[in-house]
């Protein structure tokens, strides 16, 4: 018999939520960031879902050429750039776009001799402290670009928000400032804003100003990344808050009902005992699937539609549910939601004390994973 836990992943949560992205940034090219396997909803179904995006964004040149040996034509951006220099031949082949950060990566790209003509996005520290060139370096980094003779035209920037999740944050505010006199006045293409100040900074989402001798208005790239997959970045405000469709449910069924009699425990460590004549569903799900341990007894759980509590310690591939209180006599079966419609994921994270990218991106290789509509 297959073993019943599954991620179900809606395809129409996705197009839904990309939709969202664009209405609250009207006017600016969307990158639509994939990485970490689609952040664990799967790399080539997630990305083809989202194939009304302007562009895509990997962390690894592995997910990179995944999405060219499918088929995928968009432009692919390689959020961390080459990591040496064999990167530059496999990113030529495959018409990757690159970030650059460091001054190894200009050396790389110096020394570079094939035909590519390498569209770069430029990275400036403006207060993240984790990838960037310092923006008091940014004259000599344009004009080593500059030299560069395999390096297309025009040149892009980027910079990334540390705090941008929590409103009115003062170190946003300095970031903002930086933004405002060190990269938006250079009449470049720039993306800043990530999934949280797509929604709550529309400073951010305006065009960038257009250098006098300009052609065109530079434009505003934005790179949405946990927004599109139904997930809110916003702390206190789950999904439906902030207008998205959750793209996973992580289900599996009741394998067993238990009775379990006043002051007996359940599970290891007996952390949970009974207050009373208890019904104790056993689900065939656990850490050994993604499921944290960490997560404490009632915890909510779905099953058959309704809230239930964990019971105990979750164990590598089961976990118990206290059932005593359910509407609806349950039977072995039933479906389990551990979280998605209906159980938000943001609620389970709270639980765990983590947050929602630790939980979708922790689903583990043994689970199956369904498309859905």
């Amino acid at each position: 018999m297959t073993r019943p836990t599954r991620a179900r992943i809606s395809r129409a949560a996705l197009t839904a939520n990309l939709a969202r992205v664009r209405a609250a940034a009207p006017g600016c090219r969307v990158i639509a960031v994939v990485k970490a396997n689609g952040y664990g909803h799967g790399l080539l179904p997630v990305a083809r879902a989202l194939s009304r995006t302007d562009a895509y964004a990997v962390a690894r040149i592995e997910e990179a050429l995944a999405l060219r040996e499918a088929g995928l034509a968009h432009p692919v951006l390689l959020l961390e750039g080459p990591l040496e220099a064999a990167d530059l031949d496999q990113a030529a082949r495959s018409h990757l776009d690159l970030v650059v950060h460091t001054g190894e990566q200009l050396e790389m790209l110096g020394h570079y001799r094939g035909p590519a003509r390498f569209t770069l996005w430029l990275k400036f520290d403006t207060g993240m402290h984790r990838l960037g060139f310092p923006l008091e370096a940014f004259d000599a980094v344009m004009a080593r670009v500059q030299s560069l003779t395999c390096v297309a035209r025009p040149l892009r920037l980027m910079t990334h928000l540390a705090c941008a999740e929590e409103r009115g944050h003062p170190h946003t505010q300095r970031q903002l400032e930086r933004i405002r006199t060190g990269l938006a006045a250079r009449g470049c293409d720039l993306s800043v804003a990530n999934s949280a100040a797509v929604l709550s900074l529309p400073e951010v989402l305006q065009a960038p100003a257009a250098a006098a001798e300009a052609a065109t208005t530079p434009c505003n790239w934005v790179r949405p990344g946990i927004m599109l997959y139904g997930i809110s970045p916003l702390p206190g405000r789950d999904a439906g808050a902030v207008g998205l469709a959750p793209a996973m449910t992580f289900e599996t069924r009741l394998i067993a009902l238990r009775r379990v009699a006043t002051g007996e425990s359940v599970g290891y460590g007996a952390t949970w005992t009974a207050r009373r004549d208890t019904l104790i569903g056993i689900a065939a799900a656990g850490y050994g699937d993604g499921y944290p341990r960490s997560l404490p007894s009632g915890t909510p759980v779905l099953v058959g539609g309704h809230r239930v509590p964990l019971a105990g310690r979750i164990s590598m591939d089961m976990l118990a549910v206290d059932l005593t209180d359910h509407p609806v006599t349950p039977a072995v079966g039933d479906t389990v939601t551990l979280w998605g419609r209906g159980l938000p994921v943001e609620l389970v994270a709270e639980a765990a004390g983590t947050i929602p990218y630790e939980l979708v991106c922790g689903i583990t290789q043994r689970v199956a994973m369904e498309l859905v509509d």
